[in-house]
């Protein structure tokens, strides 16, 4: 089995003059869900090579364990280091993809062309696709049969309430929530930072850095 990761190369947080990128549990967490099952990984950015870590997610007060084992893990940290580029892989070498979030990917992987197709390639070819935190938000352009392809799925992803929380509200490019409602989506949700992730179909959805694992797993339940 073979999955393709896709993480942000936008660092640049809006006019805040601070730094974002791919938070380090969303890739951590779900990376070791899938080699540890002994599952093949391909990781990719927009413009290859190291990705940047999202400084706030490598905050003492947010260590995960996922994230002490990746620091010490040479041959993960050189995969994150020399990513290829989006635009040279193809879905028919993969059997799913896995988008990790942090606030980078409403930048950049949102309104990407090479990725809304590669999106809709896998989609189209009856594989799983999976997106965690604000990775949903790039399926704003995502389209299915003509329609966008979240219309009437069910879906969760970073809430409004949680970007009220970390006060990036009026700094993102979008709020996750209200474009997947616009969508025509069903947007389900728990309390802010809580574990929680949605499967309808082949799309697997999880609502913060916390559901990382459980939306790696998730997909992977998909393949049993």
């Amino acid at each position: 089995m073979k999955i393709l990761m896709v993480l942000t190369s936008h660092d640049i947080l809006g006019n805040t003059g601070r730094k974002t990128g791919f938070w380090l549990e969303e890739f951590a967490a779900p990376y070791y869900v899938f080699t540890d099952a002994g599952v093949s990984v391909t990781v990719v950015s927009p413009k290859g090579g190291q990705p940047p870590i999202d400084p706030k997610s490598d905050d003492p007060n947010n260590q995960t364990p996922a994230q002490t084992r990746i620091k010490q893990d040479k041959a993960a940290l050189n995969v994150l280091a020399n990513t290829s580029r989006l635009d040279s892989v193809s879905s028919k070498d993969f059997d799913t993809v896995f988008y990790s979030g942090g606030h980078g990917p409403m930048w950049d992987l949102a309104e990407d062309p090479v990725s809304i197709k590669l999106i809709e390639s896998f989609y189209d070819s009856g594989k799983p696709i999976a997106f965690v935190c604000h990775a949903p938000g790039v399926l704003r352009h995502v389209k299915h049969k003509g329609e966008p392809l979240v219309k009437g799925k069910h879906v969760t992803g970073f809430t409004n309430g949680e970007e009220e929380e970390v006060q990036l509200t009026h700094v993102v490019p979008f709020l996750v929530e209200d474009e997947l409602l616009k969508l025509g989506a069903t947007f389900e949700k728990k309390a802010n930072w809580e574990v929680f992730t949605v499967t309808d179909g082949r799309l697997v959805t999880g609502q913060n850095p916390a559901s990382s694992t459980a939306g790696a797993q998730a997909l992977m339940a998909l393949f049993k």
